[in-house]
């Protein structure tokens, strides 16, 4: 089973929690992933600051981060998404691409670090782009804000 949470900074507005659960799933089921736990917190900028200083010690604005909670070996994804929605309002304007589908692309791209994916080299950052790409194919983005 997923299940699928989300905590949302008072002065923002988040995606509702049904298109959450199925931009999630539609990741996790692309990757035969059954089973998962996973927390989505969409926050200001300085929030994920905080936390990219603190855990990775570079001081600097972040899109995403995602932490997995338990080891990769298990079949069972406990993980932590946060999302800084101001930064998503902004590469939606860098790259002329609607804050819905953005927004949707940092929830994927949370989802693929958690089962495993990583960016850290041009190559690395390729495939999850594609992959991105075709999962967001798959999505309803531009409802991810309906209430």
């Amino acid at each position: 089973m997923i299940e699928v949470a989300s905590e949302c900074d008072p002065m923002l507005e988040g995606p509702n929690l049904s298109s959450l659960n199925k931009a999630t799933n539609t990741v996790l089921n692309s990757q035969n992933i059954t089973k998962a736990e996973i927390l989505f917190v969409f926050a200001l900028d300085e929030f994920l600051a905080e936390l990219k200083n603190k855990y990775f010690k570079k001081d600097h604005f972040t899109d995403v981060i995602a932490f997995r909670l338990n080891e990769y070996k298990e079949a069972l994804i406990e993980g932590e998404v946060y999302i800084s929605l101001p930064r998503a309002k902004e590469n939606a304007k860098i790259y002329d691409q609607p804050y819905e589908k953005e927004v949707t692309r940092l929830i994927i791209h949370g989802c693929l670090h958690l089962v495993g994916f990583k960016d850290d080299t041009r190559s690395e950052k390729k495939i999850m782009t594609k992959l991105e790409d075709k999962l967001l194919e798959k999505t309803d983005w531009q409802l991810i804000f309906n209430r």
